[in-house]
Formats: C-alpha cells, sequence, structure tokens
C-alpha cells in the first residue's frame, strides 16, 4: 500500500476560512446592530440617527411594495414589452404563430401551444366584448392575476374549452369595476375588479409541422367596446414568433415608475386601502407627482432590485409556511397548486392566493408563483380527469443539487403517460424563468414530437450539454454556465396522473 503525503496545513488558514465563512453573517448582524442602536440625544434620535432610520424606512417599504405587487409588476412586464414592440390597442393581439421560443423573454411559456395576449383598459374604451371562436381555450384576468368572476357564480377567468361556453364559443362581455349600466342579453358576463384587462389565449395543434389551424382559430377572435362596434378599428394581429422582445418584470427602479402609470390609470380600484397604502408609503398616489429626487430614486433603485433578488429566493423553495410542495413524497417534482382547486374537498389556498384555514393572503405562496410564472384559473387547475392541466415542475437533481448547465441527465416517464391532449418537458432559464435559449428551435420535447420509447413503453429524455450517441431525438440542450429549471406539463391529465398512482422518475444526474 502506498501512502499519501498528507501537507500540514497552518493553523492560521483554518482561521481565514472561518473568518471568511462568519465575515458576511457578522456583517450583515453588524448593519443590523448599528440600526437598532441607532444614537438618540436626550431621548431624541440625532440628525444623522434619524436620517439613517428615514433611507432604512424608505428602502424597507419600497422593497415590501415590490413584492406585494409581483403580480401587477408580472402582467405590467408583458403589456409595455408587448406593447413597444408590437404596438397598443383593444384591436391588437400578438399570436406566436410559429410557437414561442427563447427569443420572447417571458416567465414559463409553453411552447407547445399557439399563444395570444392581448391587454385592454375598460376604463379608457368602456366595456368591452370578446368574441371567441369554438375550440379555443383562455383566461380573462384583471391586471392582479385574479380570475375574473362570471355572472352566476359557477366560472372565473376561463373562456372556451374549460369556460361557460363549453369551447363552443360566444361573446364574453368585460365589465370594469363598480359598472350599474344595463347588461345586454346573449353574452357571458365578466365583472372585473381591474379597469385593465389581462386577454391570454391558447390554441392547439395536433401537427408541429402544420401550425396553420391553431393559428386561423385565434384570428378569429374579435375584441371591441360594446357601445362602439359599428366603429371598431379592425383586428391585427402581429406574428410574434421570433422576434426578440422582454416581456419579464422589470427588477429595477423602473418597476415603481409602472406602477405609478397603473395607479394613475386604476385609482381605487387597483387595491385595498392597505394596498395603496403600501404605494403611498413610497410616493406612488393617483393624481399625485412622483419625482423622486436623485437620492431617493437610488434607494428605489436599490429595494427594488433587493426585492426581485429575493423574490428569486423564494421562487425556488421547496416548502412554503411549513407546506411542502412536493407532488410525490419520494420525488423532487413541486407545484404549489396541487390543491388549490375547487375539486379538492379541502384545499389550503383560493386562487386569490388566500389562506382558506387562516383567512389572511399567503403572501410568500404569491411571490412565488408570480416570480417564474403567469395565469392561472380553475380551468387550468381542474382535478377533472381529461381537463386542464398537470404541472411538475423539478429544480432539483434526485440528489438535490440544482440542474447546472454542464452535467449531463436523465428522466424517465414510465409507460402509458396520461395525457389526454400531449406532455412535454420545457427548459427554463434559472436566471428569470424564460425559456432557455440553448440553440435549439424550442426549449421543449414533448409526445408529439415522438421521442422513441424504450420496449417496455417508457420513454426516457437526456439532459446536457451534447447529446448520448443515437439519443438525438430524446434530447435536450443545455448550456454549461447556465442554471436552469424543467416543467413537466401533462395536458388533459388522466386519472393515474391526478391520483398520482402514475409519477415520473426524477432527473438523475449521469455520472
Amino acid at each position: 500500500m502506498t501512502h499519501a503525503r498528507i501537507r500540514k496545513i497552518p493553523a492560521t488558514a483554518f482561521a481565514a476560512v472561518a473568518v471568511l465563512t462568519i465575515a458576511p453573517a457578522h456583517s450583515q448582524t453588524a448593519r443590523f446592530d448599528k440600526l437598532a442602536n441607532a444614537e438618540f440625544a436626550e431621548n431624541r434620535p440625532t440628525a444623522e440617527s434619524a436620517q439613517m432610520l428615514r433611507d432604512e424606512l424608505l428602502f424597507q417599504r419600497a422593497t415590501q411594495a415590490y413584492l406585494w405587487a409581483l403580480p401587477l409588476i408580472n402582467t405590467l412586464g408583458m403589456k409595455e414589452g408587448s406593447e413597444k414592440t408590437f404596438g397598443a390597442g383593444y384591436n391588437v393581439l400578438p399570436v406566436w404563430k410559429k410557437r414561442l421560443d427563447a427569443k420572447t423573454l417571458v416567465t414559463t411559456p409553453n411552447s407547445d401551444v399557439i399563444y395570444a395576449m392581448s391587454y385592454v383598459d375598460l376604463g379608457k374604451d368602456g366595456p368591452i366584448v370578446f368574441e371567441a371562436p369554438p375550440g379555443l381555450q383562455g383566461i380573462l384576468l384583471d391586471f392582479r392575476q385574479r380570475p375574473i368572476p362570471v355572472d352566476g357564480g359557477k366560472f372565473a377567468g376561463d373562456v372556451g374549452l374549460p369556460g361557460p361556453d363549453a369551447g363552443k364559443g360566444g361573446k364574453f362581455l368585460l365589465l370594469p369595476p363598480g359598472y350599474d349600466g344595463d347588461v345586454p342579453e346573449g353574452y357571458f358576463v365578466y365583472r372585473s375588479q381591474t379597469r385593465n384587462v389581462f386577454i391570454f389565449l391558447r390554441a392547439f395543434y395536433q401537427d408541429p409541422q402544420n401550425l396553420a389551424p391553431a393559428v386561423s382559430l385565434i384570428e378569429q377572435s374579435k375584441i371591441y367596446p360594446l357601445n362602439d362596434k359599428e366603429n371598431a378599428k379592425a383586428m391585427v394581429f402581429p406574428d410574434a414568433s421570433g422576434v426578440p422582445v422582454d416581456m419579464l418584470p422589470v427588477s429595477d427602479g423602473r418597476a415603481f415608475e409602472q406602477l405609478k402609470r397603473l395607479a394613475d390609470s386604476e385609482g381605487t380600484d387597483l387595491a385595498d386601502a392597505d394596498g395603496l397604502g403600501t404605494l403611498a408609503a413610497i410616493g406612488i398616489v393617483k393624481g399625485q407627482p412622483f419625482a423622486p429626487d436623485e437620492k431617493t430614486r437610488a434607494i428605489l433603485d436599490r429595494a427594488a432590485k433587493t426585492a426581485y433578488k429575493t423574490s428569486r429566493v423564494v421562487a425556488f423553495e421547496e416548502t412554503l409556511g411549513g407546506r411542502s410542495l412536493r407532488i410525490y413524497p419520494d420525488r423532487r417534482w413541486i407545484n404549489p397548486l396541487s390543491d388549490i382547486t375547487p375539486d379538492n374537498p379541502k384545499p389550503s389556498m383560493d386562487l386569490a392566493w388566500r389562506n382558506l384555514a387562516g383567512g389572511y393572503l399567503d403572501l410568500d405562496a404569491r411571490i412565488w408563483f408570480f416570480s417564474n410564472y403567469y395565469s392561472v384559473s380553475p380551468g387550468m387547475v381542474s382535478q377533472i380527469p381529461g381537463k386542464g392541466a398537470m404541472y411538475m415542475i423539478a429544480f432539483t437533481d434526485s440528489e438535490g443539487d440544482a440542474l447546472s448547465g454542464g452535467s449531463n441527465y436523465r428522466l424517465v416517464l414510465p409507460p402509458d403517460i396520461p395525457a389526454g391532449n400531449f406532455w412535454s418537458v420545457t427548459l427554463y432559464e434559472a436566471e428569470n424563468g424564460s425559456g432557455l435559449a440553448n440553440g435549439q428551435p424550442f426549449p421543449s420535447l414533448g409526445s408529439r414530437d415522438k421521442p422513441a420509447m424504450n420496449p417496455d413503453g417508457s420513454t426516457e429524455l437526456f439532459l446536457g450539454p451534447k447529446p448520448p450517441e443515437g439519443k438525438e431525438g430524446n434530447w435536450l440542450a443545455t448550456v454549461p454556465g447556465r442554471g436552469y429549471f424543467a416543467i413537466l406539463r401533462l395536458y388533459g391529465p388522466g386519472e393515474g396522473a391526478l391520483n398520482r398512482t402514475w409519477k415520473p422518475g426524477d432527473i438523475e444526474k449521469i455520472k
């Protein structure tokens, strides 16, 4: 046996490592100590202490305001990014006619359906009619991304296949907050809690080589003011595919400028008194100037950047408020919506992110969702076989390590994948949740791509910088130096998915 030579390490080296480990925590504690021990004279803060605490209060309030407003900031990022590139107006409906690729920067898009997204202002244009053709699927949401309730109480947000028209199409009337005018017959009536509304549409294709029928279906949509149909602007359907556009939530001080514009448009319809107070505490009030000086603007900018990075911390948690987000106890796949559904006998939350047992807003759950995702409705989280979709999210491999772009992984999907419509696996940037720019046409692979199956009917997918030899058709490319996460989607999930008797393998690192 050969004996390795052991080099004696000086005790000072261990001391240096200990100092490096402890230093960040000590520095943070020292900062807190400085605030807690701010100097007072004659029981009053000194001028220096008062200014330090004022600045800290502004920073903390702005940080919390950003996190509270994340659903709004998410929607505003999409709206302003879209309208800057494709134009604004109720008649402008961008359609990703060749599917949505990584050039569109938006949180966790689905590359395996045809997307269309529009933004309408009921305060400016009055009640709006959306005419949906048969076979469409969509959601109507207010700007806080709450599904808009439908008169009659049975539906909220959904239109088309999971909506009150059951996929037969029809006329959907969007009414602004407090509307007390006449409501004509022949409409599905949706009463929004904000004046601004987000219209999110999807159409399904069967053959990736023939997207025309799904695109044509969406282009049969019509959006126009209820009281001025004869003079309505002609619909415009810009092709958004392949167009570089940033529709991500703004991650710096510009977010507060966006919120000010929205506050001026919405007024008291934007939020309750507490929410309006949260914005007012940093100077955002309808009709009042928002012109922070250079120092204040710098604090707001740093607060927004801090809040955004904090949201990224929350976004990758596997537990929230003591509640595990794991779908299966012995797997790493997670989903915070797995028990937020009217079909569940004991849902923990509703779709406004209220904890039903405690009656409070689950702020962390809302932050978790709107950091990486947008838009949710009863139809999307339906537990009825064949309806809606099931989403499984993997941030880590089977050992609990974050997915790394330089490593190789294998994912095994057992036979008989319970997806009546289709299934897919899509990769997303860890940095911001947009589609992973991996050099492939789309960062997704699914049933309609017809990957090879094993003799037992299972499907193996491979994730890594290069494909294993002969496995190119079952491979999703990753990028060394870039972290990512994965979403497995089952559209039209079957019983095996909903009762969790079918479960995918974890993403396993190939060593």
